[in-house]
């Protein structure tokens, strides 16, 4: 079982497994060309990636799109953020999927709009990954300039590769969790979905 690897182990096997993914690697590539500061590929095209390969469906199976994340608090404005998602369309063009770009560092903005909750200022695209409403979800991955890559995984990959989804009751509300949780267990019916904790914790950022 992968989850009981020796850790290098188990990132030597995430990297096969996400490899599988052309779509993915492909993103992975471009990517790294625009040299945003701080980024990641992120969310469900890494975790859904591993559930397709694990439950053997197509590597693509069900990935709705494909998240990157990276972190300027230089310039918090709309249109700096929109100046790098028009370069991110250019560079993505031809891939048969949609790739998002989002500025972490200003998520604190838009966030209580449309959740419903404050969202303290981030101080890195880590800390915006620690806050998923999944722990399952905080998973973020990047190509090097050497053509290494860089994993970034705060609570391991066992959750991940035994299908287990785990809630993160950190900043997303609960609605958000099980929303989430609901949706994909539709398409990945193997998954154990664990209840959200019934005791209100309070909604602190850990650094984000």
């Amino acid at each position: 079982m992968i989850s009981r690897l020796p850790l290098d182990q188990q990132l030597d096997s995430l990297r096969t497994v996400l490899s599988r993914n052309d779509v993915l690697t492909e993103v992975l590539s471009r990517a790294a060309t625009l040299a945003l500061p701080g980024w990641y590929v992120t969310a469900g095209c890494l975790f859904q990636t591993v559930w397709n390969v694990v439950t053997d469906r197509p590597p693509t199976s069900g990935i709705k799109d494909y998240d990157i994340f990276y972190f300027d608090n230089g310039d918090l404005s709309w249109e700096a953020e929109d100046a790098v998602i028009k370069a991110g369309r250019d560079a993505f063009a031809g891939l048969p999927v949609e790739v998002e770009i989002r500025n972490e560092a200003r998520v604190h903005l838009w966030y209580e709009d449309r959740f419903g909750v404050p969202c303290p200022p981030y101080e890195s695209a880590e800390a915006a990954i620690d806050n998923f409403a999944a722990t399952t979800c905080c998973l973020g991955v990047r190509l090097e300039t050497d053509g290494r890559w860089r994993v970034y995984a705060p609570h391991g990959l066992s959750d991940v590769f035994n299908l287990i989804v785990r809630p993160n009751p950190v900043l997303a509300p609960r609605s958000v969790y099980e929303a989430k949780a609901a949706r994909w267990q539709e398409h990945w019916p193997e998954l154990t979905v664990l209840d959200w904790p019934s005791t209100n914790r309070t909604m602190t950022s850990s650094g984000g």
